[in-house]
């Protein structure tokens, strides 16, 4: 079965009980950075669950309890600093986590079973003493490890080890006496016997056989053994001896099993050349103010650019040309007058819910006075005191837009104004603080300077063709708030219909950079609650459509310039993870490109868990059910619901409400508007379908403030 890295990494967050930061990457061994406190675990592709576990809580342990000390290291081999670093470590994890003893008990006997160390067939009792502690302390349970007493002091010395410093001298002292033991079997095998040979010398009638004669005899006899043996057996008979030979050239003072371990480990990770690298990317530190185009700024460029388009132009043949706006503010005046009831619906929602809410919070108490018109009443009546209802502040609110301002929202983007229209005459009766943007790519701003340079590696990237427009804003003198609103509703009305004027050039439609203004609201949140002193915020997204994947900083070797410069690489979302060090978390992306701006909003609410992010999906009639199976499963009753209110509500996408809404509901133009002398048929159609548009935008907006109260 497939092993979950989003899992153990969190796993490992926890045991480590701080703010680690752990990496599951395409690498041999794992990697402990003390001062960035990134834990990097190898991928260990072919380890069951339980040994995945007993790894995990292993370099966890060492990331907790080992520190970044190396003064050991010219008077001491590493290898014995491991074995008894490796058993301290262990201990104080299964101290500290009785549950995972369990883990490394299970790990451990799956790692026998499996001959991990390489020791079926061996005699133990021929290993160095630190080979046998080393399986004493990491599998001693499942097989007998033999001791003598003498050793068994060294056994306890590393078992009460609990600072690093007793773990270097039980390694220190281990590592003497060892030596010291090989030293004294090389003197006792140099030794003269009583008869003047040295010790390892051979019998007297071996040493005066003729060479020649010996070495006959020796083949004759792997002759005739050879003659008797299987193909089989004599592969296994080369093997072993191909193993001697080895284990003979070996260090006596080499601990073989922690070499085994190391090697064991590197075998579970499998293959790492050619594959792809893990990548863990996080939301850039930028001044985002670089990337906001300001209310002033943004009204000072229609201004100018209105004024230059009634500036009167003559063509080739001398004829004169002016642009007209009669049309355009004509029907936003009619537009306005027609959309009062809803705002004033929205209004009275709003006070409602707020009421209901301070009166659910209310508490009444005693005040120890006497009331005197309950006096009469003593008889009967215990409570002769006076009462006091204490209505608690209500929460200051705030609304951010956003508003996506690409060609696909051609079609729609003049209804969809119209409903932002509605919020925003919403927020202005009801004192609530706002701010509306739309976010683009094609905005012109020769004056902005290259905002990445320093930029860290392995963040997102935020490209320089990104602005977000600060459209409207309840910091706008109230003057100039209805100007605004018509410069506005010009633009759009001009990318909808025929006119007779031009848009300005940088306030036409774009691409689709959600995800980058998405980056933008982790900034624009805190400023905005702190700018206006509000308890809640609510975010409103408003689009027809998700965005693509963002690149990410790289740093590259520039051979021109011969230094270090930032680039930009490409995400592959099914090796990618989004990573956000103040939170804690970590997301894994997905194949599915709509999955990638999903990923950031479940960010972005974690960091803000106080914050209701409201989306709005502009669909067409054909759209709107694809759109809804990406997130549930599409039953008859929600095509019938969705083909009678024109829209539905989603719950688990990355909004808190995902609104999807049928674009040709959108516009509320339907007026009860009937010819002279019309049939009763006639006006109770009209007045019908008058009916039906007001409830059902209605229905949206009500569930709308549920959310925002």
């Amino acid at each position: 079965m497939a092993v979950n890295y989003e899992i153990k990494s969190q796993l490992a967050k926890l045991l480590a009980t701080e703010d680690l930061v752990v990496e599951n990457r395409n690498v041999e061994t794992a990697q402990f950075n003390v001062e960035t406190r990134v834990l990097t675990l190898p991928m260990w592709k072919r380890a069951s669950e339980t040994v995945y576990d007993l790894l995990v809580g292993h370099e966890v342990g060492h990331a907790l309890y080992t520190p970044d000390d190396w003064s050991w290291e010219d008077r001491i081999p590493q290898q014995f600093v491991n074995v008894t670093e490796d058993a301290r470590i262990e201990k104080l994890m299964k101290r500290r986590y009785p549950g995972l003893s369990k883990s490394f008990y299970k790990g451990y006997k799956e790692m026998t079973d499996n001959d991990f160390f390489e020791i079926d067939g061996q005699d133990l009792s021929k290993m160095n003493l630190a080979d046998r502690i080393n399986l004493y302390c990491k599998i001693g349970t499942f097989v007998d490890i033999p001791f003598s007493d003498k050793e068994m002091e060294f056994v306890e010395m590393v078992n009460e080890s609990e600072t690093f410093g007793d773990a270097v001298l039980a390694a220190e002292l281990l590592y003497k006496y060892c030596k010291e033991q090989i030293d004294n079997s090389e003197k006792l095998a140099e030794a003269p016997t009583p008869d003047g040979n040295k010790g390892d010398s051979v019998d007297s009638s071996q040493q005066q056989m003729p060479k020649a004669e010996s070495q006959d005899s020796e083949n004759s006899e792997e002759s005739e053994e050879k003659e008797d043996m299987t193909h089989e057996e004599m592969l296994e008979e080369a093997e072993r001896r191909e193993k001697g030979n080895e284990l003979s050239k070996v260090d006596p003072l080499e601990i073989q099993t922690d070499e085994r371990f190391n090697e064991g480990t590197k075998d579970l990770v499998g293959n790492v050349e050619g594959v792809r690298e893990l990548g863990y990317y996080e939301i850039p530190n930028f001044d985002v103010n670089n990337y906001i185009i300001s209310n002033e700024k943004v009204h000072q460029d229609l201004d100018s650019h209105w004024e230059r388009e009634l500036t009167p132009l003559e063509d080739s043949n001398g004829n004169s040309h002016v642009a007209s706006f009669e049309l355009a503010d004509a029907e936003y005046k009619k537009f306005k007058k027609n959309s009062q009831r809803e705002v004033n619906f929205l209004v009275k929602e709003f006070e409602c819910k707020k009421s209901a809410d301070a009166y659910a919070r209310a508490a009444t108490s005693r005040t120890g006075v006497l009331d005197c018109t309950k006096l009469h009443t003593y008889k009967y009546n215990e409570d002769l005191f006076k009462k006091v209802t204490t209505l608690p502040d209500g929460k200051n609110h705030g609304l951010i837009f956003l508003l996506d301002w690409s060609g696909s929202m051609a079609d729609y983007i003049q209804d969809t104004v119209k409903q932002v229209f509605n919020l925003i005459w919403f927020c202005n009766k009801a004192n609530i603080p706002f701010d509306l943007y739309a976010f683009t790519n094609s905005y012109h701003d020769t004056d902005r300077q290259s905002n990445n340079l320093d930029w860290k590696e392995n963040t997102f990237w935020l490209s320089n063709d990104f602005s977000l427009l600060n459209l409207l804003s309840s910091t706008c003198k109230q003057k100039d708030f209805e100007k605004q609103m018509l410069n506005i509703w010009r633009s759009v009305f001009g990318m909808r219909n025929y006119c007779n004027y031009n848009i300005h050039p940088s306030y036409n439609l774009s691409g689709t950079p959600l995800n980058e203004a998405i980056c933008c609201l982790h900034h624009i949140i805190p400023a905005f609650k702190k700018n206006n002193d509000l308890q809640k915020v609510q975010v409103l997204v408003l689009t027809d459509g998700e965005a693509n994947s963002m690149p990410v900083a790289k740093k590259y070797w520039s051979a021109y310039h011969k230094k270090w410069d930032v680039g930009t690489a490409h995400v592959y979302p099914d090796m990618s993870y989004l990573r956000n060090r103040k939170t804690g978390m970590t997301y894994k992306f997905s194949g599915e490109y709509f999955k990638f701006t999903e990923v950031f909003l479940k960010d972005l609410q974690a960091t803000f868990p106080d914050t209701n992010f409201i989306g709005i999906r502009i669909a067409a009639n054909r759209d709107i059910y694809s759109f809804v199976r990406r997130y549930t499963m599409l039953t008859d009753k929600m095509i019938k619901g969705i083909k009678k209110e024109k829209f539905i509500a989603i719950d688990n996408s990355g909004y808190t409400t995902y609104f999807g809404l049928v674009s040709q509901s959108l516009s509320n133009d339907v007026e009860f508007d009937v010819e002279e002398g019309a049939s009763k048929t006639k006006i109770k159609t009209a007045f019908a379908k008058n009916l039906k548009a007001k409830s059902l935008n209605k229905k949206v907006l009500s569930q709308f403030m549920d959310l925002v109260c």
